[in-house]
This record gives C-alpha cells, sequence and structure tokens, in this order.
C-alpha cells in the first residue's frame, strides 16, 4: 500500500508534534508551555541558597524564563515580606517559617528539605563539648525566636537545661554579628549556622587577625545533641525551598526546579572550590575557602517535602506544644507539601534528551 503523499505527510508530521505539544517531531519534554520574564530565587547566607545561585548562573531554568536571578534576604523579617508580598518565586526558608506562612494564608509550598545540619555551638573552650557543659556561660544567639534559637532551646529544654537560670543568651541579628562577637572576644560562645561556623574558624586561623583573635572550636554540633535527646537520626529538618504564587500552580516547572535544585546541590558537592568562588561573588560578608569549608562540614540532601513530612511533623508537634503562634496554630494540611511524583515520566524524558 502506497503511503500518504509527501506534502500530507508532512502536515500529519506537524499535527503530530502540535498535539505532542513539542517544538520538533516526536519530542517530549518536561518543559511548561510558557515562559517567565523572570524568575527571581531568594536565600539567605547559609548553604540552602548555594544550590540557588548555581542554578541562575548555569542557565539551568533558561527554559522557565527569559531571567533567572538570585537575591539574598539578610533576616527572617525580610524573608516574611519577600513571601507575603510575593517579590520572589523560589525562597529558601526554614521549615517553621513555611508553615507560619502557609497558615497566615501566604501562597507557597514546601517544595523540598534540604538542610538537615547546619549549626553548632563554637567556643573558645576546648573543655565544651556537650550543651550541658554550658552551664552559666554566655551564649550569643541569632535570630531570636527563630529557627537557630527555637531548636537551641528545644533540645535545652529535653535535657533539662533551664534557659532563664542556666544560660545567659545574647541575641544578635544574624549569625554574621554573633561571629564578630566571638572572633573579637566580646563572647566566648556562639550558636553559628554555616557558612559562618567556617567564616570564623577561618578568621582565627589567619594572619593577621590570628595575633588579637581567640582560639575557636567546634564545641557541640547540635544535630547530634538533637538526636540524643529525641532518640531519633542525628539530621533535624531544618530548612528547605517554597514554591511562591507566581509558580506554583504550574506541575511542570516544579518538577524542573525541584530537579535543578538537587543537581545543583549535587554540583556544589562535588565542586566545593568551584562553589565557594561563586557564592563569594554574590555574597560579599562570605569567602570562598569559608564556603567550601561548610560545604564539607554541612548535613545537605534534597529530598522532596512528601517523603520528609514524618520527620517536619516530629518537629512541628515540638513546636505546637512549645509555642503554637510558631506554626500559625495548626499543623499544615496535605496541600502545604508539593508534590511532583506525578511528573516523573516527564522529567526521565526530557534527562534523556
Amino acid at each position: 500500500m502506497c503511503g500518504p503523499s509527501l506534502p500530507r505527510r508532512r502536515s500529519l508530521l506537524a499535527a503530530l508534534a502540535a498535539l505532542a505539544g513539542a517544538p520538533g517531531v516526536g519530542a517530549t519534554t518536561a518543559r511548561p508551555a510558557s515562559r517567565l520574564p523572570r524568575l527571581l530565587l531568594a536565600g539567605p547566607f547559609a548553604s540552602v541558597s548555594n544550590p540557588l545561585i548555581r542554578m541562575a548562573e548555569s542557565g539551568a531554568l533558561a527554559d522557565l524564563a527569559e531571567g533567572v536571578e538570585f537575591v539574598p534576604w539578610r533576616d527572617p523579617d525580610q524573608l516574611r515580606v519577600m513571601a507575603l508580598e510575593g517579590k520572589a518565586d523560589v525562597l529558601a526558608m526554614p521549615v517553621n517559617v513555611a508553615a507560619n506562612l502557609y497558615n497566615r494564608g501566604a501562597k507557597l509550598r514546601l517544595l523540598n528539605v534540604s538542610t538537615w545540619g547546619l549549626l553548632w555551638i563554637v567556643s573558645r573552650d576546648p573543655a565544651v563539648k556537650r550543651l550541658a557543659d554550658l552551664r552559666g556561660r554566655e551564649i550569643a544567639m541569632p535570630f531570636r525566636g527563630d529557627m537557630p534559637d527555637i531548636l537551641f532551646s528545644l533540645i535545652a529544654e529535653r535535657e533539662g537545661i533551664d534557659l532563664r537560670k542556666d544560660l545567659r543568651l545574647r541575641y544578635v541579628a544574624t549569625p554574621i554579628d554573633a561571629m564578630q562577637l566571638l572572633v573579637m572576644r566580646r563572647v566566648e560562645n556562639a550558636l553559628l549556622a554555616e557558612p559562618a561556623v567556617s567564616m570564623a574558624l577561618r578568621k582565627t586561623g589567619s594572619f593577621p587577625l590570628s595575633l588579637v583573635a581567640p582560639e575557636l572550636h567546634r564545641a557541640v554540633d547540635l544535630q547530634t545533641e538533637w538526636g540524643q535527646a529525641f532518640g531519633r537520626a542525628p539530621r533535624i529538618p531544618q530548612a528547605g525551598i517554597a514554591v511562591m504564587s507566581s509558580v506554583m500552580d504550574r506541575p511542570a516547572m516544579v518538577a524542573r526546579i525541584a530537579d535543578a535544585y538537587a543537581q545543583a546541590l549535587g554540583w556544589c558537592d562535588t565542586h566545593a572550590q568551584e562553589c565557594g568562588a561563586m557564592v563569594a561573588r554574590h555574597i560579599d560578608a562570605l569567602s570562598p575557602e569559608a564556603v567550601a569549608d561548610a560545604v564539607a562540614s554541612s548535613r545537605m540532601r534534597a529530598v522532596a517535602a512528601a517523603d520528609a513530612r514524618a520527620e517536619v511533623e516530629f518537629l512541628f508537634e515540638l513546636l505546637l506544644k512549645k509555642n503554637p503562634a510558631l506554626l500559625g496554630g495548626r499543623l499544615p494540611p496535605d496541600d502545604f507539601y508539593a508534590s511532583t511524583r506525578a511528573h516523573a515520566p516527564l522529567r526521565a524524558a526530557a534527562a534523556a534528551q
């Protein structure tokens, strides 16, 4: 039997391509139907932001938007403004802040949990090994009432430490501020998140600052303390990324962002020096060497929010007992946790091309 004529065959092929939503014959991709004029990624001065910076620099999301940009947020107040006023499309944030914002009406979904261990007590005293060793001492504490402070208090109270009687907490605005107090000998202990930990250790080991700065030690791993206090693995579902109203109802776009973040995190893990140089170009307060050190010492793994839900809700239950306002009064519902599983075949097809 003779096939269709050449003009007719071309028409059929073009129709099939149009039905497939592909730019060419037989192509299948996970790309959304339309590009955004701009995709804004935002995060703090912490390791959770490293993959976002990589995503912006590498062009990994060029198919999603005409321009992809990373901007840092400096404190939790600025984060909340960005989320509530729709000033970013993808935001790295502590999981409790994501839940609080959601329960207050912000349009977002938690896409992943990627930060499982960044918090350390850094001390001038090498004898400090456990939280109990800090009784009667002063500790510089960043972000009062937010994740570092909350986790510290949960663990300390579980271990029978009275925060008012047994410790002297000196609250400061950011981890960088706490680091500076430590380096300048104005406090002996500070709760720091990476990369501020590595920054402090680097600064005190460098000339000429080492002539006046104290010797510092990674004294207490808060993730290990968490595991011992609650009988769990030594990891805390601390932070991840959330997709905001501009993208959260575009399933293919959400799937692409999730994949790109995981791939960028893998690149940072295997290219620590290059990652350090990249991050330092965007965040003046950080040095390339300290960022590279932090990559090696941070527990970072991109886990889909739905898969991390059990560990996240264990933390949330503790927060609800401590202060329901930390979560906006309730556990967030199913819709809080973004799902990308339905689009796995599309992602696999895209990866195969």
